[in-house]
């Protein structure tokens, strides 16, 4: 057993607290690689933000689970090193779908799970949620659960369509389960194929997809019944168009990808949604600076020489989500 206390993590739950108490959102960045690790944590000390570092079920399996818990433990020292004497940086299981993976990461120095039952029925996501809940809080790990379903593909997640929570639901469900934060469905969607076109508009003068808006008035139930209640957004990535232009224009293929618009995920960081969790940004910004890398330097082949500007580009997206999208800076 191995608490993430002795790493140097922190749980949730105070970052929640003063998430929620003061209007914005913790970023949630997922990670599988060194370059991600340090991008994250430079960018975090830059803006003296908290941050959460998210570990899927691809990730444990591409980067090993001891790995992963290892280099958050040295995402903590290099933020001190960085100048940065008491990082708030967590290590949280994305959708674990079963109770033996998420003992299996709170044994192994995880400060935060979630137990994602959105595809179950709705009794026994409670039973399974409260399951993981008792033994994760014998430990002082946050847990974070889901009701309503996502639609979009990312890692092993899969749903061909979104399901909107139920907001009558969501009083039974937070207090039966005991979860520490809900995750719920009211318009976001996985991976960089967020909406089709069918679902969007375009805009005349550009021709680019427009999403359909997001669902507040579903948010804003749930806030009503759940007063302060933690409420955590999936799928949250923007899919920022330069990116997925410089993707195309050095051999990529990312016809129509379109994500959530800033502006809607500006608004929910300013309610009771205290995280919101970002992956396919980052997979897109480090692509995007890979492919033009090796584009204009053809001779080289040095990983370094083109992972340093991947590098670069996802930390200058990880600090413009954190100062311009989701208001965490300056909350150390």
């Amino acid at each position: 057993m191995t608490s993430y206390k002795e790493l140097g993590l922190v749980n949730t739950r105070e970052m929640f607290k003063k998430a929620v108490a003061g209007g914005y959102a913790i970023p949630a960045f997922n990670f599988n690689t060194m370059e991600q690790m340090q991008a994250i944590v430079q960018a975090a000390v830059e803006t003296k933000s908290p941050v959460i570092m998210q570990v899927s079920k691809g990730a444990r399996n591409y980067a090993n689970g001891t790995i992963l818990r290892y280099m958050a433990q040295g995402a903590v020292e290099y933020a001190k090193e960085l100048g940065c004497p008491e990082p708030q940086i967590a290590l949280h299981l994305d959708h674990g779908d079963s109770f033996e993976i998420c003992k299996e990461c709170i044994d192994n120095g995880f400060s935060s799970v979630m137990f994602d039952g959105s595809h179950l029925p709705y009794e026994e996501n409670i039973a399974i949620t409260k399951q993981v809940v008792e033994y994760a809080h014998k430990y002082d790990v946050t847990v974070e659960a889901e009701l309503g379903v996502l639609a979009g593909v990312e890692d092993e997640v899969s749903a061909a369509e979104s399901h909107y929570t139920k907001p009558e639901e969501v009083i039974d469900f937070s207090t039966r389960s005991g979860c520490d934060s809900l995750a719920i469905s009211i318009g976001t969607s996985h991976g960089a194929y967020k909406f089709t076109p069918e679902q969007c508009t375009r805009d005349p003068k550009t021709g680019k997809l427009v999403p359909p808006p997001l669902a507040f008035d579903i948010l804003h139930q749930i806030e009503e019944k759940l007063p302060g209640f933690p409420i955590v957004l999936h799928g949250s990535s923007s899919v920022p168009q330069d990116e997925v232009d410089t993707i195309n224009a050095y051999g990529g293929k990312l016809p129509d990808a379109v994500g959530i618009p800033e502006e809607q995920l500006r608004e929910a960081s300013k309610s009771a949604v205290c995280k919101i969790n970002i992956d396919s940004d980052s997979r897109l910004a480090m692509t995007a600076a890979i492919r033009k890398y090796l584009a204009e330097n053809p001779s080289h082949f040095d990983p370094r020489q083109y992972l340093k500007p991947a590098r670069e580009n996802m930390k200058k997206m990880y600090i413009h989500k954190i100062v311009n999208v989701l208001g965490s800076n300056d909350k150390l």
